[in-house]
């Protein structure tokens, strides 16, 4: 089993230093990776975000993570990622990574997203340019998403997880106003999952949420905002997939994929 340890939406601060560090520092004894949802600091500061550094700094276990809203307000994304990924982390915007956990090679996909809201009341691309941007903006990251996925077929990893900070998929909203949703997440992340194949989705951003939900082509869907999980960080298990008559490259095939998620266990 591959042990996945997420949490998003930890927004730190220096008067929040050292409030994760002990219960970080358990994760190689009950997890193969840890993997960050967004929405890391308060305002994106770097100053902020020297303070995650230090939390997720020689963890004993990879660290993989994408940004959120909050971590782009200063609008030093850039500097923001760089101070974790000097901390050790793989900070993911539209790529793929593969690290090794327990023995096994554990493949993220990781995006921001963006909002644009889910099918039959969503935005779509038309009118003023304003709200073209924000829709294109939205197919942007699905579509790296999408990509980064679809990378990790020809690297045989034990198991693929797409990783972002904006939901997939409505079902995890539940307790959120319905009239934020479009601001919280979109279908066109869950069509890149679905199109291109995980075994996990993790994401963060709705604190009022649920922490289960489930896209249409059956890939289990994990809202994993701290105040959501009210944890450190939660842990999932997941089964190795198998590679015999998997597709190797390229996108898989969509009917066995599913079929596959819906064999499979997920505590």
């Amino acid at each position: 089993m591959t042990r996945v340890a997420a949490v998003g939406d930890i927004h730190m601060a220096p008067d929040s230093q050292g409030t994760l560090r002990a219960a970080f520092e358990t994760l190689p004894r009950c997890a193969d990776v840890l993997l960050l949802a967004g929405d890391l600091t308060r305002h994106g500061t770097p100053e902020e975000a020297r303070v995650v550094a230090r939390e997720i700094k020689d963890l004993g276990v990879p660290v993989v993570a994408v940004l959120g809203n909050h971590d782009h307000h200063d609008n030093r994304p850039d500097e923001v990622a760089s101070l974790l990924r000097e901390a050790g982390a793989h900070v993911l915007d539209g790529e793929a990574t593969v690290v090794t956990g327990g023995g096994l090679r554990i493949g993220v996909a990781g995006t921001k997203g963006f909002g644009g809201g889910f099918v039959g009341r969503c935005a779509g691309e038309f009118g003023e340019p304003v709200m073209k941007e924000f829709v294109r903006y939205s197919r942007r990251h699905a579509d790296g998403l999408r990509t980064a996925l679809e990378e990790l077929h020809g690297r045989e990893c034990d198991v693929r997880i797409a990783l972002t900070h904006f939901a997939p998929v409505p079902d995890t909203l539940a307790g959120e106003p319905p009239e934020i949703y479009p601001f919280l997440g979109s279908y066109l992340l869950a069509e890149a999952i679905d199109t291109a194949g995980a075994d996990l989705a993790v994401h963060g951003h709705a604190h009022a949420g649920t922490e289960h939900g489930m896209t249409a082509g059956g890939v289990k869907v994990r809202n994993v905002a701290q105040p959501v999980i009210g944890a450190a960080f939660r842990v999932y298990c997941l089964p190795p997939r198998r590679f015999e008559g998997e597709p190797r490259s390229g996108v898989p095939d969509h009917r066995s994929a599913v079929a596959e998620q819906r064999e499979r266990g997920l505590s």
